[in-house]
């Protein structure tokens, strides 16, 4: 026998878990941009006439290089977390093609001039699939949304140096760590108490996945409190049809409303509910916006593990009162903790500790204009197959009952004017100097 298994040490998820594979997917293509071997990406021009513009013959076949660089990649993970690695590479192929007519009418003069950002139109090419045609069968192995998003958001890592980290450190915690128990709280009150849900188990796993990050935390907290497949269903269901609205709203909003870029930032990475629609939204801000969107959203995600923890430790306790239940551990914690974070983290450790002092800033820069070019890809990807997940007809279902839209409604708004009254004081500049 192993000595790990002597030990009861449990490798597996190391390669088994789609977390896992997001962070070894991360570095390597960041230790194949650190020895060269990874130089240059392909992208897609700026166009209005001529799609020629956009894509010139020269750039071909490293586009196809590329679509097979990540196919293969991808597809070593989904052989070992043990999916149909054949299916999953017939269909990958679309859904790179997609991705690139995205970033194709991202790339059109018009486009651009009124900043309309790819994943904007990546979640729009999948939207429009989904709800004509219809996403077939064949495709869906390809449609891997939390494995794109999570292996690019690794790769955000490397574009947010500790720095930065540290200044936005006090202001994205308040926005993150202050608001979202209070908006969990009430919002399972205001479910349990005034509107009556029954099933405390699916009024949880609801405010879970509005006050933290969507699918991701409804998961984690309805396995916790062990909420039924179909709750967590109708919860994810919920979250996903009104962070499509969310997506596109509040960029909108953010803009019209002059408000401050780093305020709306924030209040985008507190209050939408998919870590992977916070970084869409994020983008239609600049550079700065995604930035900060995204790292309040990661210092939010760290809840996901604790909340979960928390959860089973309560139902194990008190709500189910079941004396053969097996008893949480600490390592519970671990268990539910997003694993991705710790790439995210690591990235951002390895760039600012070690490449700038080592490499200098002028080559850090060119490591990170490959990082940054390979992330756009990645959540170009991971958009595309939002979309395609995104039926509107099948979600209708989810809003039957009322109850329930309502717990999300009142929540949902409770949690952006709380949060962007904290985020006004955290990053106006007003109370807290600017990050």
């Amino acid at each position: 026998m192993p000595e790990g298994e002597k030990r009861g040490i449990n490798w597996a998820p190391l390669w088994k878990e789609e977390d896992w594979w997001a962070v070894w997917f991360g570095f390597i293509l960041i230790i194949l941009v650190a020895i060269g071997w990874i130089t240059k990406v392909p992208k897609i021009g700026k166009w209005s006439t001529s799609l020629g513009q956009a894509i010139p013959a020269s750039n071909l076949f490293p586009l196809l290089l590329l679509l097979i660089g990540i196919g293969i990649l991808t597809a070593i993970g989904i052989k070992a977390m043990g999916l149909d690695v054949r299916k999953y590479l017939l269909a990958f192929p679309v859904v790179f093609i997609l991705a690139v007519i995205a970033m194709l009418i991202g790339g059109h003069a018009l486009a651009k001039a009124y900043n309309l950002e790819v994943p904007l139109w990546a979640l729009i090419v999948g939207l429009l699939v989904s709800n004509t045609v219809g996403t077939p069968q064949w495709l869906q192995p390809a449609v891997r949304t939390e494995m794109y998003i999570k292996t690019g958001l690794v790769l955000l890592g490397c574009e947010i140096l500790f720095h930065r980290i540290v200044a936005l450190g006090p202001p994205g915690l308040m926005v993150a760590w202050i608001v979202t128990p209070i908006v969990l709280i009430f919002m399972y009150w205001f479910g349990v108490r005034i509107l009556k849900i029954e099933s405390k188990e699916f009024a949880l796993t609801l405010s879970a996945a509005t006050s933290v990050c969507g699918v991701s935390a409804a998961i984690a907290t309805g396995a916790a409190c062990r909420a039924k497949k179909e709750e967590v269903s109708m919860a994810i269901g919920l979250s996903l049809l009104f962070t499509v609205i969310m997506l596109v709203l509040f960029p909108f909003i953010v803009k019209a409303s002059g408000m401050d870029v780093d305020v709306g930032a924030a209040w985008i990475g507190g209050t939408i509910d998919s870590t992977g629609a916070v970084v869409a939204a994020g983008a239609m801000l600049g550079d700065r916006g995604l930035q900060i969107a995204s790292v309040v959203k990661m210092i939010q995600n760290v809840l996901i593990g604790i909340i979960a923890f928390v959860v089973a430790v309560i139902w194990v306790w008190k709500v189910d009162r079941d004396p053969n239940a097996p008893r949480p551990s600490a390592m519970e914690i671990w268990i539910r903790f997003p694993k991705f974070v710790i790439g995210f983290v690591l990235a951002s450790i390895i760039f600012s500790f070690i490449f700038v002092p080592g490499f200098g800033e002028k080559a850090v820069g060119a490591m990170t204009g490959s990082t940054k070019a390979l992330r756009g890809w990645f959540f170009a990807l991971a958009f595309v197959s939002i979309g395609l997940s995104s039926n509107f007809k099948e979600m209708a279902k989810y809003l039957k009952g009322g109850k329930p839209v309502w717990q999300y409604i009142i929540g949902q708004g409770f949690n952006v004017i709380l949060t962007f009254i904290v985020a006004w004081i955290a990053f106006s500049g007003h109370y807290l100097p600017k990050p």
